[in-house]
């Protein structure tokens, strides 16, 4: 079968998969890998979805979003979770078999369709094909069977994985457009007026609507969620309408607060944001520094 090549794309968060979706994440960093991942697990094992991961790992050995919030073995042992091993799922005398893949994937459907499940989430890292001869080749033919047997499917949804670095930017660009959804991290905050979501590489925090009062204290809980584990944190102001003063005023007190070494930076910074920034005296402030600009003024 010839593959087959997605010319849009939707970026979507997990928590808004549905089936039908086959997704793409090439993970910046492991920690992204298992917010999204570890996530899209847990969901199924917490409703009546069954999951079937393609994985050498053991039940405690998945992402550790997912095992810090339940205990995946009493799952595995009951079928829920199924965990097939490389070696079982696509490896034919210890190569790499695409049609085997499909086989595999579609018999697993079908059996979770059997079994009474609602839906049946399928989630795979195929980093390690491309160290196969002509991997990248074969790892697109697997893609567009991948997208033949999910795409229609009124039950499955799934995630394929890969480690970005381990491509080059063409392999990277073509692996990508053999899906429909881009997958990303569901926000840490939305009410309506606020987003917040966790961004990778690099690490931080995108912002989008209106900061005000009524959300400063989820605002500084967010952003020392992640300057806890990162020296550099970067805040992507690009749809942020609207920060009042005391918002800003936060910002400069949690970068002063922070360990010598690490830098807060504002990117996407919209002018009159900046000007206001520059009015106070704020940007003098150690360990808070503005961004990149974009050709209309903005940071990016």
């Amino acid at each position: 079968m010839g593959r087959t090549m997605v010319t849009w794309l939707v970026e979507r968060p997990v928590g808004d998969m549905r089936p039908g979706d086959h997704a793409w994440l090439a993970f910046a960093s492991a920690d992204e890998r298992e917010q999204v991942v570890g996530t899209f697990v847990y969901d199924a094992l917490k409703t009546d979805e069954k999951v079937v991961y393609v994985t050498d790992a053991g039940p405690g050995e998945l992402p550790d979003t997912l095992t810090r919030r339940i205990d995946p073995a009493p799952f595995a042992e009951a079928g829920q979770l199924r965990l097939i091993p490389h070696e079982q799922a696509c490896l034919k005398r210890g190569h790499f078999a695409p049609d085997l893949m499909l086989r595999t994937l579609e018999q697993e459907i079908a059996v979770a369709f059997d079994e009474g499940y609602r839906a049946v989430r399928i989630t795979a890292d195929m980093s390690w094909a491309l160290r196969e001869p002509k991997g990248s080749e074969l790892l697109l033919g697997c893609e567009g069977w991948f997208e033949a047997a999910v795409s229609p499917s009124t039950m499955a949804m799934a995630i394929c994985q890969i480690d970005p670095h381990r491509c080059t930017p063409d392999q990277l660009t073509a692996l990508r457009n053999s899906h429909e959804v881009l997958v990303k991290a569901n926000p840490a905050f939305d009410d309506g007026i606020l987003r917040i979501t966790r961004t990778f590489e690099p690490p931080g925090l995108r912002l989008e609507g209106e900061l005000d009062g009524a959300r400063h204290a989820v605002f500084a809980e967010t952003l020392s969620s992640v300057t806890a584990v990162n020296r550099q944190i970067h805040l992507d102001l690009t749809k942020l309408r609207f920060i009042d003063l005391g918002a800003l005023n936060l910002l400069a007190g949690h970068a002063m607060r922070m360990p010598a070494g690490s830098v807060l930076i504002l990117d996407n910074l919209p002018p009159d944001v900046a000007n206001i920034i520059e009015m106070v005296g704020w940007d003098r402030f150690p360990g808070l520094s503005h961004g990149h600009r974009n050709g209309n003024g903005a940071s990016s």
